[in-house]
């Protein structure tokens, strides 16, 4: 898995989330002051919590609960699965207006799995309560916020969305030093209490106050939704775009599990090994600012086309096997700025070359797909080093199925341009 100078991203007087003149069955043309902000306060405290937190708590699973690290570590994957399996269901609910719905039960459902983590004294009480975040995963992080802004801004998400991530990109950088803390001063039991209390004390209000006066859904006065669903899944453009999204989860995760013992591998110094990682979150701030500033100016899709095109070159870069710090730099300024457009190019890509009325239900049929993959890269990048005796084998591969996602991205991009010329 920011701050923006927009008016819209700043904090000001509460005022409703909808417009008193507005129709109910049409949504607004730009959100209203401070729904992006608030919006994007609720993301940078879900993806801290229920994402960046685990990586601290690990070890203390690991001692407390008597397990070993494949084990501690299996309760992620079970979470990151569950987030999966429930994307669909979450896309077809907000599409059919339910989005405040999905993001008040994220919220307590976040709270509820780490009140309960509180208390858990087996690896079986472990795996239910992250079972139960991975269902908060699915109410509360991205995923959910770009489809409730596509459907409701549909002239006005792109840089609703990029807005967004602002903050959320700065998750790692505010809560791993916070969670830390918590867990020094109090013990891990009492700050996941904590972090239960800050999903009721702020996540709830936020998405209960800011989502209300949802448009509510209309049918289509000659079509279903479920038949327009599969009839789209008939065309390369989804099955394209399906191949983007998929294949660079798999790198991305890849990547997150393997960086610091690939820089090690190239014998750097241990400064170096930590600065580099932590690098990569505000360098994918830097990307989506970039982006925000330039996009009035640059054709979107000439921008899509070519964003994707820096991660494959930044895995490349590492490829090389060069045992020096201005390369890990080189590679850290690639790929952190690629990962936080990126993260653009697939909010809005399902929306702008498939369907935006379907968008949420189109990348929800993602989801297993998505974690599948998740979940086997960092195993398989794992059993290269071991074939190989180094990481090089497996960052080609990877550099590889990177310019594959590419070329099917750009496919996608075409076909969908060519049906609607």
């Amino acid at each position: 898995m920011p701050d923006s100078p927009d008016a819209a991203a700043r904090p000001e007087p509460i005022t409703p989330p909808a417009s008193a003149t507005a129709r109910p069955d049409q949504p607004e043309a730009h959100p209203p002051r401070g729904f992006v902000f608030w919006l994007s306060v609720a993301q940078l405290m879900s993806w801290g919590t229920l994402f960046y937190a685990f990586s601290l708590l690990l070890e203390h699973f690991e001692r407390d609960l008597r397990l070993s690290r494949v084990d501690a570590s299996l309760a992620f994957s079970l979470a990151l699965l569950v987030e999966g399996l429930l994307a669909f269901a979450v896309g077809r609910l907000i599409d059919n207006g339910r989005g405040r719905l999905v993001m008040v039960a994220g919220s307590l459902l976040a709270a509820l799995a780490f009140g309960s983590l509180a208390w858990v004294q087996s690896a079986w009480q472990l795996y239910a309560v992250w079972m139960v975040a991975g269902a908060a995963m699915a109410g509360c992080l991205y995923q959910p916020a770009f489809s409730i802004l596509i459907r409701r801004y549909p002239e006005d998400y792109r840089r609703a969305i990029i807005t967004l991530t602002f903050l959320g990109g700065l998750a790692s950088t505010v809560f791993i030093p916070l969670v830390a803390w918590l867990i020094a001063a109090f013990g891990w039991r009492h700050a996941s209490l904590a972090l239960a209390a800050l999903h009721l004390a702020l996540g709830l209000p936020i998405h209960l106050y800011w989502l209300r006066g949802e448009p509510p859904f209309v049918p289509h006065a000659t079509d279903t939704p479920p038949k327009r669903l599969i009839e789209f899944t008939h065309h390369f453009p989804f099955w394209g775009l399906a191949a983007f999204f998929v294949l660079f989860s798999g790198i991305t995760t890849a990547m997150g599990a393997h960086l610091v013992s690939i820089l090690r591998e190239r014998q750097l110094p241990e400064a170096w090994v930590i600065a580099i990682p932590a690098s990569i979150g505000a360098l994918q701030v830097a990307g989506r600012l970039l982006l925000y500033f330039t996009e009035k100016h640059l054709d979107v899709h000439w921008a899509n086309r070519w964003i994707p095109v820096l991660l494959p070159t930044a895995l490349f870069v590492l490829a090389l096997g060069l045992q020096s710090p201005w390369v890990a730099i080189l590679y850290a300024l690639l790929y952190g700025m690629a990962n936080g457009m990126i993260t653009i190019v697939k909010a809005t890509a399902m929306a702008t070359y498939v369907s935006r009325q379907q968008a949420a239900s189109l990348n929800g049929l993602l989801g297993t797909p998505t974690a599948i993959a998740r979940a086997l890269a960092p195993s398989a990048i794992a059993a290269l080093w071991t074939v190989s005796g180094n990481y090089i084998l497996g960052l080609a591969i990877l550099c590889a199925v990177g310019v594959l996602a590419t070329v099917a991205f750009w496919m996608a991009q075409f076909r969908s341009q060519l049906r609607k010329a």
